[in-house]
């Protein structure tokens, strides 16, 4: 499924209020789990938010030149997200696109209100062996 949003549009806060924007440098589970069930329970009911992945945040502002992410690393990228996600009870998905954005991938995560809240997952992630 598509963003329903030009991306250009919503990196700059063109028309989406900065409250449902997040930007993230590298991948995080933890923080980036932790956004995901904060939009999924949309408390004051905006429509979720978008997490972009690749981009510094700086005061709230995106931080140019964009970072980006390696290309070689998007497709562990997604398989952790999904393998992470499964810790969100109930289980919750957010939608996934890999874009290229001035030359650079990132990964936007487009995360709408859920229908089954309240979500929740580990304030701690436990560790792989």
């Amino acid at each position: 499924m598509a963003l329903p949003i030009n991306i250009s549009d919503l990196i700059n806060r063109r028309v989406i209020e900065s409250a449902r924007i997040e930007y993230k440098g590298a991948w995080n589970p933890e923080p980036i789990l932790h956004s995901i069930c904060a939009f999924a329970n949309d408390l004051d009911n905006w429509g979720g938010g978008y997490i972009i992945i690749g981009i510094d945040e700086e005061d709230g502002m995106p931080k140019f030149p964009v970072r980006g992410l390696n290309k070689s690393s998007v497709d562990r990228i997604n398989k952790e997200l999904l393998q992470k996600c499964n810790l969100i009870e109930p289980r919750y998905i957010p939608i996934v696109e890999q874009i290229t954005y001035e030359g650079k991938e990132i990964i936007v995560l487009w995360v709408p209100g859920g229908a089954d809240r309240p979500y929740k997952c580990p304030v701690v992630f436990p560790t792989e062996k």
